[in-house]
């Protein structure tokens, strides 16, 4: 008979109190005896891990289909299926369930579930233990596994002992879709992560000291970023004035890589991701940043200190989820740094990787013309927090100003999801975004795009310019690698591609008007 979950709860929850115990603790394989126990140990703990975010009429329909007794009944007999518990004093504390798939010649994890009083006490990591050994006795060096974004919880675990996460996917429960990360540990490597954490950012500790000591000691260690930053010494830079703006042109031959990079579908999924921690430079470290983000030197630089901020896991390049990460991070940051956000097509180089951008502030022109009062067009306001658009830049730029940074998410969020809406898409906007914070006040200079590269980009021969603009360019400082670019780029041309590749006023104009 199959039970009502909220109703077996209770029972459970009320049967199964076991007070924490230093005692000693047993793994072994599984049992057609362990079935009670483990659908027990399996709902109590989606419920204190999943009720946040999936209903539990979704979460007791699915349990219900997968973790009927009859169900878990066929896994103890399935050839390709193994389990492991854990006991504590006799009681059933934890479990591993492992699949193994012919087809991928991999080991899968479909569930770790522990107690909660269990939790902590390095029970995860013996079960873990048990699946290398049946690992290795597959002849199989690596084990698969996949969690929800949301369980950020067990993501921080996973990553620790060793897990990197490579691919982003759906997954379904009753009528709920969530975000699931699925990734894979080399069995013998799990100090991946540790062995690239130069130090962590915790509460009280200052950040751009770190960034600073970072910088400093990566040059010592790492001979690319060396040359990288040995490069500065030959870029050139000059004005371009432009009818009521400017901008500043960089030759900087050592972004010839980015500027050129493919990003279609197809050549993005045949190369290594080189933001990956499996892939890293052997010598690159970072500083750890909220426990899901490394702080890493950018190896090809364009400013005299310039990082990379690169999630953990592998994950699509996205904003709406993340930009209140922006935010923190500009403030942890303090006012003399900026944060940059490429969007996946309008300037990322990894688009399948996410990341931001950091550097010293001050150093794009567009930071100091957008302080001139009379250029801003205040469009509207909602909970404290006001939206502008900037005037006579060659460019459309739209400004959110607050300092609540909640409440700065909710309006960014409002207008990304009425701009998809008025372009008809259901995808992320091309957007580029600086990120600034000052007294106590936070700016984001966000610029709307209808095209990533301009069409001279494409050209032939001598007709061919190499210029794809991200955050930077957009900000005023344009990155060309070639020196004949540098030298023929004059106000015309400045112009024209900044026109060519910004979105219509009107149409921004429209999203503002129906974002509520």
């Amino acid at each position: 008979m199959t039970l009502g979950y909220t109703q077996y709860s209770i029972i459970a929850s009320f049967q199964y109190s076991i007070l924490l115990t230093a005692m000693g603790m047993t793994i072994r394989p599984w049992k057609q005896s362990d079935l009670a126990d483990i659908r027990r140990i399996t709902w109590q703990s989606w419920m204190a891990t999943y009720s946040s975010f999936i209903p539990e009429s979704d979460l007791d329909s699915y349990f219900n289909i997968h973790y009927a007794e009859p169900s878990l009944l066929s896994m103890f007999d399935h050839p390709f299926m193994q389990g492991y518990i854990a006991e504590t004093e006799g009681h059933i504390t934890g479990y591993i369930r492992l699949v193994f798939n012919q087809d991928e010649n991999r080991i899968y994890i479909p569930s770790l579930h522990i107690v909660g009083d269990f939790k902590g006490q390095g029970m995860g990591t013996q079960l873990l233990e048990a699946a290398e050994g049946y690992a290795v006795k597959k002849g199989l060096h690596e084990l698969w596994i996949g969690v929800m974004v949301k369980n950020r919880q067990a993501l921080v675990f996973y990553r620790r002992v060793g897990f990197i996460f490579v691919r982003e996917e759906p997954f379904t429960m009753g009528k709920t879709t969530v975000s699931h990360l699925v990734g894979y540990i080399k069995l013998g490597k799990r100090a991946c992560l540790d062995q690239k954490i130069y130090t962590r950012f915790d509460e009280g500790k200052n950040l751009p000291e770190l960034c600073v000591n970072l910088l400093s000691e990566q040059k010592k260690a790492w001979l690319d970023l060396r040359k990288g930053y040995g490069s500065l010494k030959d870029i050139r830079e000059r004005d371009v004035p432009c009818k009521r703006f400017s901008v500043r042109l960089q030759y900087n031959p050592g972004r010839i890589k980015s500027s050129t990079a493919e990003v279609s579908r197809e050549k993005i999924n045949e190369r290594q991701c080189f933001l990956c921690l499996d892939h890293l430079p052997e010598d690159q470290k970072g500083i750890l940043y909220k426990n899901e983000f490394l702080i890493l030197c950018n190896p090809m630089p364009v400013f005299p200190s310039h990082f990379t901020v690169s999630h953990l896991d592998h994950r699509h390049q996205a904003i709406a989820e993340h930009i209140g990460t922006l935010l923190q991070l500009v403030k942890d940051l303090g006012p003399d740094w900026m944060a940059l956000y490429n969007g996946p097509k309008c300037g990322a180089s990894a688009p399948d990787h996410l990341h931001f951008q950091v550097a010293l502030s001050g150093q794009v022109p567009i930071e100091k013309e957008v302080r001139e009062r009379e250029r801003l067009v205040l469009m509207k306001e909602v909970d404290r927090t006001s939206l502008y658009l900037a005037k006579d830049l060659g460019r459309e730029v739209m400004i959110i100003d607050g300092n609540d940074p909640m409440a700065m998410e909710v309006v960014f969020r409002k207008f990304l999801k009425a701009l998809e809406n008025v372009l008809k898409k259901d995808e992320e906007p091309m957007i580029n975004i600086v990120g600034l914070y000052k007294e106590g006040k936070w700016r984001l200079l966000i610029f709307l795009r209808q095209k990533h590269r301009p069409d001279v980009f494409f050209k032939e021969g001598e007709d061919r310019m190499v210029l794809s603009p991200g955050a930077i360019d957009m900000g005023g400082l344009l990155i060309i690698p070639l020196e004949r670019d540098f030298n023929r780029l004059d106000e015309a041309l400045v112009e024209s591609i900044y026109k060519e590749v910004s979105l219509g006023k009107k149409t921004i104009e429209t999203a503002i008007e129906v974002m509520g």
